[in-house]
């Protein structure tokens, strides 16, 4: 079974949280650096698994966002002799 890679975002969103949160109640400098060090590697696997992800949609940028879909805008002019 193949991987999404939304678990590899999730999982290095939550270490960056979690060492933002230590870094704010001052914990240890080793474990913050350390976290950091590893969270730092996990942003390279994580963009890596996401940009190496064998995904094909059929969207184009005509349909905008999924859940406000807009419809082509025809614009005509009045009157075409500007000048």
């Amino acid at each position: 079974m193949k991987q999404s890679p939304f678990l590899y975002v999730a999982i290095t969103t939550l270490l960056l949280v979690t060492i933002t949160i230590m870094s704010a109640m001052g914990f240890p400098f080793n474990w913050v650096f350390y976290l950091t060090v590893i969270g730092q590697i996990f942003i390279v696997i994580m963009v890596y698994k996401v940009l190496t992800d064998n995904y094909t949609t059929s969207k184009t940028f005509e349909h905008f966002y999924e859940d406000r879909p807009i419809e082509p805008v025809e614009v005509r002019a009045e009157n075409e002799k500007f000048r």
